[in-house]
């Protein structure tokens, strides 16, 4: 019996329980001894960290295969070394707070991280500081491929705590810690702290205040989303985050970190070789999130859609307007821009400026303006009009329709007055929608957006590309006026319907991803089908019409301004309120361009407006761009008609029409009623009344009058205009002129306005003026405040009944009581309003925006 037979003869003789204990144990070690090969076959060499800080490198070219950017591995690009004793105490403490608390204590891993990160899971908590260990995240960044390191598996954390271990008992802490320092990755191509410093700020690390150092070390946990070039906001919620782990920490006391919550922080960066640096930085951030596990470890060659050569172009045109602006006798203090065109067809991004000098920090230059949220005037006034011409609607708006430009009353959804005013408060009276969108005035868009509700215009914004104002929970009328934010990039995106007859198309920038040693196609872009369509082509047609029509914006503009180029060309200008941002923008029917003019922070331009800031470089750049490009024109749908409209009513006209001109309708929409505006009366020479049968044929005279609704009629007696008197017959019907209030309506005071008394003036100077419409056939009307009668009218200018009333404080419900020449009583909607001893700056009636 062999030595192996006689040791199984024995091991059979083992009782049961004995041989279920060797069992287990067997089975324990082989299990352990599995595990162990699984973890550290094949792991990586502490030997091979310093090999893992070289970076293979990615290009980035333009449409052309000029090169824009390359990203060189760290010895050779933006990756300086710098000792730890060199960095800032705050930021070690930072990053320490941040990333891992514990760092001086563990061994390179530390179980009290992993039970939080465990619970934080479990929970579904926040993740406020770093799940692996600094010694952790060094062994995955230089020793780990980048295959391994985007995993997100058991089998790599395991990995990864092994070499952890090894690489603490190897290297000092204060070596792991400057290690991360200075290898970390902190989004905009920057490598470590230095290069990070230098990228946002444009100093030396040496020089960063705990501020700064709080919010670069919180861009480790995700340069992409705290990105404070692109979204400052984020950024600067987890710098307060991290100041507020430091302050538990002890690391900094309540009163630093409440300090460094107010430091304003002054972004630059340090000049380095790239061309078109904003979009440089807005592709790096695609292919970041598109291929991690490859952008550092393959080197690729990207083609993008930017064309260089508009790009410098678009530079060029910027500086030299804000040169000029500046320059003037009284300085327009305008120092930024940004320009974003656009193919409408493709969506790709063919120029993307975000400020004239990406290296200056005196105007954050490093910040780009072509993603910053601004609010955009009344460039969102195209959006409105659109939405109310939809051919579904019951009653659509064309563009004949015809609106009352003069002081009109809205009332919020927060029940507040809105009382908006045109540039320089001018009124127009009744103006077309033509006239009304080209010469950008704001009452009739206010009235346009009340019409057609709020919802319809903004779900239309927002399904163009304008998706920041879905997020925006109180948009109200202002809106329409520039009352939300958007970015520069997102406007042209949206505006990109009108020239593409209705679809929805999204902005590209990368055409092509190709890795260079194999030549293997990570992506190949083509351009996209147009299938989303989401305005009717006919109403695309008729907006891109009215914003190329120099005669309709003559008014405000001038026949000619910078909104007009030698081909065919829509434009829109915006301005918003203080001059703080102006804004153009406009299209041929294959090129869209946006121009911001502005300042980073927020301070307003002196007397600049869309048409005067932004226009310029617009028309400049759109020149340059499109020389020797054949001249197309906006191809009109085939079912629209051209019909003959009186110009003051937009109804048929009549013999009496002295304002006529040829529209066109969708079918359907032209009007069918004859205009009643103009009317024709014969008169009394002798006593200036209605003619009647007694009137002998020497003194009978037919003259025309204009009959406007009595909210129109104050304008018309201001601009000249032979109003039809008392007893010559009713006004225009309200359905002429998009009115459809009731014929009794109280025209002053406005709805939910406070007045305030002013003690510095006396009393029966104080006085409101309490005016009513009425029908024709009015024979006298009774103010009522608070069911108390204050007065009664019965004389009237038209149909305008008014008295006037001294303030008193109180809360007041206004009535109009009309009396008939046939004895019977009409009263008004009730209209409620409030005075007050002093009304605070911040309660007093919203600025007026301009266009």
């Amino acid at each position: 019996m062999t030595r192996f037979q006689h040791l199984w003869q024995r091991v059979r003789q083992w009782p049961l329980r004995r041989k279920l204990l060797v069992g287990v144990a067997l089975a324990l070690l082989m299990s352990f001894t599995a595990g162990v090969v699984w973890v550290f076959y094949d792991l990586p060499s502490i030997d091979l960290l310093r090999d893992g800080m070289a970076l293979p490198s990615t290009r980035i070219y333009d449409r052309n295969g000029k090169l824009l950017y390359e990203i060189l591995p760290p010895e050779q690009g933006r990756n300086t070394v710098v000792a730890l004793e060199s960095i800032p105490q705050h930021c070690r403490s930072a990053v320490i707070a941040t990333e891992d608390a514990n760092f001086y204590q563990h061994p390179g891993v530390d179980p009290v991280g992993i039970a939080r990160a465990v619970w934080i899971n479990i929970s579904g908590g926040e993740v406020v500081s770093g799940g692996s260990t600094i010694t952790q995240q060094v062994a995955r960044i230089l020793l780990l491929d980048p295959q391994q390191r985007a995993e997100r598996t058991v089998h790599r954390k395991l990995r990864e705590m092994a070499l952890a271990v090894q690489l603490q008992s190897r290297y000092s802490k204060d070596d792991v810690l400057a290690l991360y320092l200075n290898q970390a990755y902190f989004g905009n191509l920057a490598y470590g702290i230095e290069a990070a410093s230098r990228a946002y700020f444009g100093k030396s690390s040496q020089r960063l205040s705990l501020a700064e150092c709080a919010l670069l070390a919180g861009l480790l946990q995700s340069p992409v989303a705290y990105d404070p070039l692109t979204n400052l906001e984020a950024a600067q919620n987890r710098q307060d985050i991290v100041l507020g782990l430091m302050q538990q920490q002890g690391m900094i006391t309540a009163e630093q970190a409440a300090q460094a919550r107010t430091d304003e922080l002054q972004f630059a960066a340090s000049p380095f070789p790239i061309q078109a640096p904003h979009f440089v930085m807005a592709v790096w951030t695609q292919l970041d999130r598109l291929y991690p596990d490859r952008l550092y470890r393959d080197g690729l060659d990207v083609m993008t859609t930017l064309d260089l050569d508009w790009q410098q172009a678009a530079q060029v045109t910027v500086r030299r307007q804000l040169d000029w602006l500046n320059s003037r006798e009284v300085p327009a203090n305008a120092h930024n821009a940004a320009v974003v065109a656009m193919n409408p067809l493709t969506g790709e991004v063919l120029t993307m400026l975000g400020s004239p000098d990406y290296f200056d920090p005196t105007i954050d230059g490093a910040v780009n303006a072509a993603l910053a949220m601004r609010q955009p005037g009344s460039t969102l006034k195209p959006f409105t009009y659109a939405a109310a011409m939809n051919p579904l609607l019951p009653e659509p708006w064309t563009a004949a329709t015809v609106v009352l430009d003069v002081k009109t009353p809205f009332v919020t959804r927060r029940l507040e007055p809105y009382l908006p005013a045109n540039y320089g408060f001018r009124e127009h009276g009744p103006a077309s929608v033509r006239e009304a969108l080209a010469s950008s005035y704001n009452i009739p868009a206010v009235v346009a957006l009340e019409s057609v509700g709020i919802e319809r215009m903004v779900q239309l914004a927002v399904n163009a590309g304008l998706t920041t104002l879905a997020t925006r929970s109180q948009v109200d009328l202002a809106v329409t006026l520039g009352g939300g934010e958007v970015r520069l990039l997102d406007l042209v995106q949206a505006f990109s319907i009108f020239p593409n007859t209705g679809y929805r198309i999204d902005p590209v920038m990368i055409t092509r991803v190709k890795v260079r040693d194999s030549g293997e196609v990570l992506n190949q872009w083509q351009p996209p089908r147009l299938t989303t369509r989401i305005l009717d082509e006919r109403v695309a047609f008729l907006i891109s019409d009215i914003l190329s029509d120099s005669n309709a914006r003559s008014e405000e503009f001038g026949r000619v301004s910078a909104l007009d180029l030698a081909r065919p060309a829509a434009a829109k200008t915006g301005t918003t309120t203080d001059f703080r941002d102006n804004w153009t923008v406009g299209y041929t029917p294959d090129l869209v361009v946006g121009v911001w003019v502005g300042n980073s922070n927020n301070t307003p331009m002196v007397d600049v407006t869309g048409v005067s800031g932004a226009a310029p470089i617009w028309n400049e750049f759109m020149r340059r761009v499109l020389v020797g490009q054949p001249e197309t024109a906006f191809q009109r749908p085939a079912d629209l008609e051209r019909v003959e409209v009186c110009g003051i009513s937009g109804l048929l006209p009549t013999p009496a029409c002295a304002l006529r001109r040829s529209e066109w309708f969708i079918p359907g929409t032209a009007p069918t009623a004859y205009d009643n505006v103009y009317r024709v009366v014969d008169v009394d020479l002798q006593t200036g009344l209605p003619a009647d049968e007694n009137t002998p044929p020497e003194r009978r005279v037919s003259q025309t009058f204009v009959a406007l609704p009595p909210e129109a009629q104050d304008w018309a007696q201001q601009n000249g205009l032979r109003l039809l008197p008392p007893g010559f017959g009713s006004g225009a019907d309200p359905q002429t002129v998009a009115d459809n209030r009731a014929a009794v309506r109280i025209l002053s005071p406005a709805p939910y306005i406070t007045y305030q008394i002013d003690p510095t003036q006396p009393a029966d100077a104080q006085r409101i003026r309490m005016r009513a419409a009425a029908p024709p056939n009015a024979a006298a009307v009774t103010f009522v405040l608070n069911n108390q009668p204050v007065a009664t009218v019965d004389t009237a200018s038209g149909q305008v009944f008014e008295t006037w009333w001294p303030l008193e404080v109180g809360e007041y419900e206004l009535t109009a009581s009309v009396e008939l020449s046939d004895g019977s009583t009409l009263t008004s909607a009730p209209v409620r309003f409030s005075v007050v001893d002093y009304l605070p700056p911040s309660q007093r009636l919203p600025e007026v925006p301009v266009p």
